[in-house]
């Protein structure tokens, strides 16, 4: 049997490499869940490389869920976005995990293929060398390779440049959400850029733009217009999600929706609003993110 010990100190990883596989946290833990079912299996004497072991069982079971979740996502009403988590200072001072984590990365990733994903994932977030990787995906060396510079190349060409979270980031993006809740229609088109674009999510099942909204009078109009209705019974809580500033808005002691601020050169560029109940559920609690 797969020494429990051994798994705990490994938890965190398998987490992430879900996480960052899936872009979602209810699949991540099962993810996990399962991985653990199949270490108990095993007869860890025998394993030389528990974490890369490991990381083989987690990666196959994340690419299993994200090919049966591809249809549902091919249908999905609305822009997706990726269930957001809980992050604390430890992710922040992670320059690679940080980054890994913003919505604008997994965003990218999902425009990759399933396998292109996985080997991304473990090279550049996670650091594995070619060898396992070529062993956790069944593949050849050569042919990771090839999948590893065609998805950094694709990444690369689509990812929006990232910027290490700083003081003067929350700043800005403290005054950008409490000129929302303020309804100050003139601080929020200040604080955004001209590019600056916001995505909701509601998957069909709660109000939310289905479009892109771009340019920042339309963004600060569609936020005033959305505080003029007020929840009832509303709270809101200010929050680190995906290590970028955020807020979790509560309705009645049910938390409605997260939304979260991404913030370059001093001026908001993205505003990412959660409102799909099924991507809230793991916010109650923390997740244990890590890469080692």
């Amino acid at each position: 049997m797969g020494s429990p010990q051994v798994f705990e100190q490994h938890r965190s990883l398998l987490f992430t490499i879900a996480y960052e596989i899936t872009g979602a946290a209810m699949d991540a833990e099962d993810v996990v869940q399962d991985s653990y079912l199949k270490w108990a299996e095993v007869n860890d004497d025998g394993v030389g490389n528990p974490r890369a072991y490991l990381a083989k069982i987690a990666t196959r079971t994340a690419l299993n869920a994200l090919r049966s979740s591809q249809r549902r996502r091919e249908e999905y009403v609305g822009p997706w976005l990726p269930e957001p988590i809980l992050t604390g200072p430890d992710v922040a001072e992670d320059a690679v995990l940080g980054e890994a984590l913003s919505v604008a990365m997994l965003v990218v990733l999902e425009s990759l293929t399933p396998d292109e994903r996985a080997v991304f994932v473990l090279r550049e977030i996670f650091d594995f060398p070619y060898t396992e990787i070529a062993e956790v995906t069944g593949k050849s060396q050569a042919a990771v390779r090839q999948l590893a510079h065609r998805a950094k190349e694709h990444v690369s060409a689509r990812q929006p440049r990232f910027e290490v979270g700083t003081r003067q980031q929350r700043e800005v993006a403290d005054r950008f959400m409490a000129a929302t809740l303020g309804g100050d229609l003139q601080s929020l088109m200040d604080a955004l850029a001209p590019g600056a674009v916001l995505l909701a999510d509601g998957g069909g099942k709660v109000s939310a733009a289905r479009r892109p909204v771009h340019g920042p009078e339309k963004i600060a109009r569609f936020l005033v217009g959305v505080q003029s209705r007020p929840l009832p019974d509303m709270r809101v809580q200010f929050s680190t999600l995906n290590n970028l500033p955020g807020l979790l808005v509560f309705s009645g002691g049910r938390l409605d929706l997260a939304a979260m601020v991404e913030v370059r050169d001093g001026q908001v560029t993205g505003v990412y609003i959660v409102r799909n109940p099924d991507k809230l559920v793991l916010l109650a609690r923390g997740t244990d993110i890590g890469r080692q």
